[in-house]
C-alpha cells in the first residue's frame, strides 16, 4: 500500500471512530502513521486537490474525510455489491477477456436451456476455470439449482478404450460388454440438470461424438448396449480442447457447438493482468504457509520474463516451488519468506534477458511503476506492496553497481549486463521525475535543497544546451535528474570511488546523446578543474536518451515485389540484416513464374490491408505486372502509393534509410529515390606497391552487427585457402571514403566485399553473390587460390550460412557438430542426382534436415498426408533414404519414412 493510501486509510477510520472530531493535523498524522511530516503534508496536499479531504484554516491546519468522498464512496459500494458476479474476480474480465466472459454469460442464459460451449486454449489457460465461473454465475443468474450438479471428466483417461470411453458418460446395461456384470448410469444422468465439463475433448472417439452430438440435438441417448435412445436429461455440455477444432472434431459434430469461446495464451496478455495473476498465486501460497511473501523487483521481472507456453499452470507450479525453496530457508524465522533474483533456478532468472529486450522496455517500465520496490503479500490480504521507505536520494551509479555485481555474481555475459542495465537505467530516470510530481516546491527550490545555487546555474546553462539539439521529454526533469547526477559524481571524485567501465560501448559514439555528453564533459573539466572519464561521458550519454523524446510517429510501408520464387525475400532479407530500422515495415513478396498478376496483386492487398498503411505505401518492383499495381493499391486500400522499379539492393536500402527519418511525406521519399543512382563514386590514390600488405574490406550500413559477420566470413574464407596473412577491415556507409583512404595508405586494397561498390580500382563482390556462392570462388581467384581447390569441397559461405541457421533453430542438437554430415548428405544427393542446387536451395535443405533430425531426438516426427501433399518419386524417396544412412553411422539417428517422403518433396 503507498503513503498516500495509508494516509487517506488513517483519516477514514478516525472519522469513523471520532465522528465528532473536526480534524487531525500533518504532525499528529505523521506521529501516528511513522512518516516524516514533509512527506505527509505533500501527500496530504494532493489528497486535497483530489478532492477526497477537506482543509479547515487555522494555526495548525486540520484536514478531515470530505463529506462528497464519503457520499461517494457509499455509492461505490452499492455499484459494487449490484455488478459483483462470479467472474468479477477473473482477472482481466474488463479487459483482455472481456470478450470471452461476455460469451460465457451468454451461453449460459440463452434461452431455453443454454448453449453448448467448446473452450479452446494452450494448456494452463484457465480453460476449466472459465467452465467452473460460467457453473456459478448460472447458480447466480437462476439458471442452475444451487445443488445442481457439475460434473468433470477427462476424456483422455479412457483414450485407448473407446468402448469404455463412450461407456463412462452414457453409463451401460449389464451384459453390454465383457466385465459388465450390471446396469449402470452415466455422467450424462449424473450431471442432470447442470453442467458436464469434457476435458481434452478432442480425444473422444468419431463414435462418441456422434452420440453427444445427437444428445444435443434431441436431449436423449442410450446407454451402450440399449437399442432405442429412450432416456432424456437436461445437460449443458462444456468442452475444452487445446487443438484446432477443424481439425480434430468432426464437422457434425463442431456443427452442433454454437458457442466457441477461445482463451487467449497469458504471454499475449497485458503486463498488469500478468502481475495481478502472479500476485494472485503468491497471495494463495502466503495462505498456505501462513507467513507474508517478499518477492524482489528483480525476481519479479524475472518471473514474468519466463512466462512461455506453460501459462498459468505453469506460472502457479514455478510460484509453488519458489516459495517452498523460500520457506526451507527461511524455516526457523518467523518473519516474512523472501524470493530474490539470485534463488531463481537458471530457466526462471533468464526471464530478466527477454524483458529487457528493448520491444519490452514498456514492460520493465509499468513493473517498476506498479510495484516499485518489492512485492509483498500477506494470507489475509490479496496483495500488497512493501511497505514504503522515505524518498531515497537519486543515485545512478548505485543503481548501476548494485545490478551489475548481482548479474555478474550469475555469470551473464557483459554484452547481456549491458543490455539489461540500459533498460532499467531508461525505466529508472523516467519514474524518478513522475515520483516527484505534484509537489509545491519548484524543481530550482528542490535542487537547492540539496546542491549549491551555483551548480544549480550551471545544470541551467547544461540544460539550455542539451535543448539546442534534443528534444527532451521534459526539460524540469531532465534539469532534476542531472543535477542529482552531478552531485553524485563530485562525492565520488572526493571519495575518489572508481565506476563501472564496462558501460562503455553501450553508447554510440557517433550519436548526437554521445557527442553532447562529451561537450558536457569540456564544460564540467572547465568549470570546476576536474577530470571526468570516458566511462562518465556513458552516464551523461545514458540520461540524455532516457529523456530523449521518441519518435513515436507512423512510418511509410515499403513492399518489395519481385518475380522469381524467393528473390524479394532474399533481398529483403539482407536488408534487414543491413539496416537496423525497427520501427519501418518492410515487407517481401515473391511472385513465382506461373504466379497469376490478379492472385499476387490480392496477396499484396490482403496482406497491406491487415497493417497500418496511413503514410502511404511505397512498392519497389522489379519489372512487368508488378510495376503497374499502384493505382490498383491506391483504390482498394485508400491509401496513397508511389511506384519504382528496377529495384536492387542498395535501392532497398536507401528506401529504409528515407523512410526512417521522421515526419518525411511519401512525396518526398519517393522523389528522391527517382534520383537515386547508388552511392557516389570516390577516388582513392591507391599504391600497388607489393610492399604493402593486402587487404579485403567489408562494407555494410554501420560497420557493425552484420558487417562484422561478413568480415568474419571472408576471414573464414581466407584462412580455408592458407591465405590467413591478408587482413581484412569491415567499415560502415557513411564512413566509408575517409575509412578506405585511411586504409589504402598502409594496404593494398585487393578486393571489397558487401552491400556497396565503392568504385575504387579494386575487385568489388556484392553480398548477392557472396550468398548464393559465387562470390566465395571470385574471392579465391582474387587471392590466388582457385587453382588448388574445388569449390564442391570448400563453400564456406554456405557452412557459414547453414550454421548461423541452425544455431537459431536446434534446442538439443549442436549444429557445429552436425553441420559436416548434413553437407555431405546434400553433396551425396547432388551426385546421385545429377543436379547442381545454389546456395539459397541447399540452405533451406540443410536447416530442413536439421530440424528433422531433431525431431528424431525427441520422438516427434511429422506425418506425411499423401491425400494433401501428392504422391512422392519412389527413385527420388529411396536415394534420399540411402543418403540419409549417413546420419545412422554418424549420429544413431535414423529419419523416418515420413521425414524423408517431405525431404522427398523439397528436392
Amino acid at each position: 500500500m503507498k503513503r498516500i493510501e495509508k494516509i487517506y486509510e488513517y483519516l477514514q477510520d478516525f472519522a469513523a471512530k471520532n465522528k465528532e472530531a473536526q480534524g487531525l493535523t500533518a504532525t499528529e498524522i505523521a506521529d501516528n502513521l511513522g512518516f516524516l511530516r514533509s512527506n505527509v503534508s505533500r501527500e496530504l496536499n494532493k489528497l486535497y486537490r483530489m478532492g477526497k479531504i477537506t482543509k479547515i484554516a487555522g494555526r495548525p491546519v486540520l484536514y478531515s474525510i470530505s463529506k462528497i468522498s464519503n457520499i461517494q464512496k457509499k455509492s461505490d459500494k452499492m455499484k459494487v455489491s449490484v455488478e459483483k458476479s462470479a467472474f468479477s474476480n477473473l482477472i482481466g474480465a474488463n479487459d483482455s477477456l472481456k470478450k470471452q466472459v461476455e460469451q460465457a454469460k451468454a451461453a449460459v442464459i440463452y434461452p431455453p436451456n443454454g448453449l453448448h460451449t467448446l473452450i479452446v486454449g494452450q494448456t494452463g489457460v484457465g480453460k476449466t476455470l472459465l467452465a467452473h465461473m460460467m457453473f456459478e454465475y448460472g447458480k447466480e443468474v437462476g439458471k442452475f439449482a444451487n445443488n445442481a450438479p457439475f460434473v468433470t471428466f477427462n476424456c483422455a483417461d479412457y483414450y485407448n478404450n473407446p468402448q469404455l470411453l463412450i461407456s463412462h458418460i452414457f453409463g451401460h446395461i449389464k451384459g453390454a460388454f465383457t466385465g459388465a456384470d450390471k446396469s449402470a448410469p452415466g455422467l450424462i444422468e449424473a450431471a442432470d440438470e447442470g453442467i458436464l465439463f469434457l476435458d481434452e475433448i478432442h480425444r473422444l472417439p468419431p463414435e462418441g461424438q456422434e452420440m453427444i452430438f445427437y444428445f444435443m440435438d434431441t436431449g436423449t441417448f442410450n446407454r451402450l448396449g440399449e437399442t432405442k435412445r429412450e432416456r432424456t436429461a437436461n445437460v449443458l455440455i462444456i468442452g475444452a480442447t487445446t487443438e484446432n477444432p477443424d481439425s480434430v472434431l468432426t464437422k457434425t459434430f463442431k456443427r452442433r457447438i454454437p458457442n466457441i469461446i477461445s482463451i487467449p495464451p497469458l504471454a499475449q496478455r497485458s503486463i498488469k493482468e500478468k502481475l495481478e495473476i502472479m500476485k494472485v498465486l503468491f497471495t494463495e501460497e502466503s495462505r498456505s504457509i501462513k507467513k507474508p511473501v517478499l518477492v524482489s523487483a528483480d525476481a519479479v521481472k524475472a518471473i514474468i520474463g519466463s512466462i512461455g507456453s506453460g501459462n498459468v499452470g505453469q506460472l502457479k507450479s514455478n510460484i509453488r516451488l519458489l516459495c517452498a525453496q523460500a520457506f526451507l530457508n527461511s524455516i526457523r524465522s518467523d518473519g516474512h519468506i523472501k524470493i530474490t533474483y539470485q534463488m531463481l533456478p537458471s530457466n526462471i532468472k533468464s526471464g530478466i534477458l527477454s524483458i529487457s529486450q528493448t520491444k519490452e522496455r514498456d514492460d520493465v517500465s509499468f513493473i517498476s511503476h506498479y510495484i516499485e520496490k518489492d512485492l509483498y503479500v500477506t494470507p489475509t490480504s490479496p496483495a500488497k506492496i512493501s511497505k514504503e521507505k522515505d524518498d531515497e536520494p537519486f543515485n545512478l551509479y548505485q543503481m548501476v553497481e548494485n545490478k551489475v555485481n548481482m548479474l555478474k555474481r550469475e555469470g551473464i555475459a557483459d554484452e547481456l549486463i549491458q543490455q539489461i542495465i540500459v533498460a532499467d537505467v531508461n525505466t529508472y530516470v523516467k519514474s524518478l521525475y513522475n515520483q516527484k510530481d505534484n509537489v509545491t516546491l519548484s524543481v530550482n527550490d528542490r535542487l537547492l535543497k540539496i546542491i549549491d545555487a551555483d551548480m544549480v546555474d550551471f545544470v541551467q546553462q547544461i540544460v539550455d544546451l542539451v535543448e539546442r539539439y534534443i528534444n527532451l521529454i521534459s526539460r524540469e526533469r531532465f534539469l532534476y535528474a542531472f543535477g542529482l547526477h552531478l552531485s553524485s559524481m563530485f562525492n565520488r571524485i572526493k571519495s575518489e570511488k572508481n565506476i563501472y567501465h564496462l558501460l562503455e560501448g553501450t553508447v554510440d559514439n557517433n550519436s548526437i546523446e554521445f557527442k553532447l555528453a562529451t561537450k558536457i564533459k569540456l564544460m564540467i573539466e572547465e568549470k570546476y578543474d576536474v577530470t571526468v572519464s570516458k566511462s562518465e561521458t556513458e552516464y551523461f550519454a545514458m540520461l540524455l536518451q532516457s529523456l530523449k523524446q521518441e519518435d513515436n510517429s507512423r512510418k511509410i510501408v515499403i513492399a518489395v515485389a519481385m518475380h522469381g520464387e524467393y528473390t524479394a525475400s532474399s533481398m529483403v532479407n539482407v536488408a534487414r540484416k543491413l539496416y537496423s530500422a525497427n520501427k519501418v515495415t518492410l515487407l517481401a513478396f515473391d511472385m513465382p513464374l506461373e504466379c497469376r498478376p490478379d492472385d499476387m496483386l490480392n496477396k499484396i492487398v490482403e496482406q497491406l490491408q491487415n497493417i497500418d498503411c496511413r503514410e502511404g505505401v511505397l512498392l519497389l518492383a522489379d519489372m512487368g505486372s508488378l510495376c503497374s499495381f499502384g493505382p490498383i493499391l491506391e483504390e482498394r486500400l485508400n491509401v496513397p502509393v508511389k511506384t519504382l522499379g528496377m529495384v536492387t539492393t542498395p535501392f532497398v536500402l536507401e528506401a529504409i534509410r528515407k523512410v526512417d527519418i521522421a515526419g518525411i511525406s511519401l512525396s518526398a521519399v519517393y522523389d528522391s529515390l527517382k534520383s537515386f543512382t547508388g552511392y557516389e563514386h570516390v577516388d582513392l590514390n591507391i599504391n600497388h606497391s607489393d610492399t604493402k600488405e593486402k587487404a579485403v574490406v567489408t562494407i555494410c550500413s554501420t560497420g557493425k552487427g552484420t558487417a562484422e559477420k561478413l568480415q568474419n566470413l571472408v576471414i573464414d574464407i581466407l584462412v580455408d585457402v592458407s591465405m590467413n596473412h591478408i587482413k581484412v577491415f569491415s567499415v560502415g556507409i557513411y564512413d566509408m571514403h575517409e575509412r578506405l583512404t585511411q586504409i589504402a595508405h598502409k594496404y593494398q586494397i585487393i578486393a571489397v566485399v558487401g552491400v556497396k561498390n565503392p568504385h575504387i580500382d579494386a575487385p568489388f563482390i556484392p553480398i548477392e553473390q557472396m550468398i548464393n556462392g559465387e562470390g566465395d570462388m571470385i574471392l579465391r581467384e582474387i587471392v590466388g587460390a582457385k587453382s588448388s581447390v574445388k569449390k564442391e569441397k570448400t563453400n564456406v559461405v554456405l557452412k557459414r550460412f547453414c550454421e548461423d541457421g541452425l544455431q537459431e533453430m536446434l534446442l538439443y542438437l549442436n549444429p557445429s557438430k552436425i553441420i559436416n554430415s548434413l553437407i555431405k548428405f546434400i553433396e551425396k544427393l547432388e551426385e546421385d542426382l545429377d543436379l547442381k542446387w545454389d546456395n539459397p536451395h541447399k540452405l533451406r535443405l540443410v536447416i530442413h534436415v536439421g530440424c528433422a533430425l531433431e525431431r528424431m531426438v525427441v520422438h516427434n516426427g511429422l506425418t506425411y498426408n499423401t491425400e494433401s501433399s501428392g504422391e512422392v518419386d519412389t527413385r527420388v524417396f529411396n536415394l534420399v533414404k540411402d543418403a540419409a544412412r549417413i546420419f545412422e553411422k554418424t549420429f544413431q539417428i535414423s529419419l523416418t519414412d515420413d521425414e524423408i517422403c517431405y525431404i522427398t518433396k523439397m528436392v
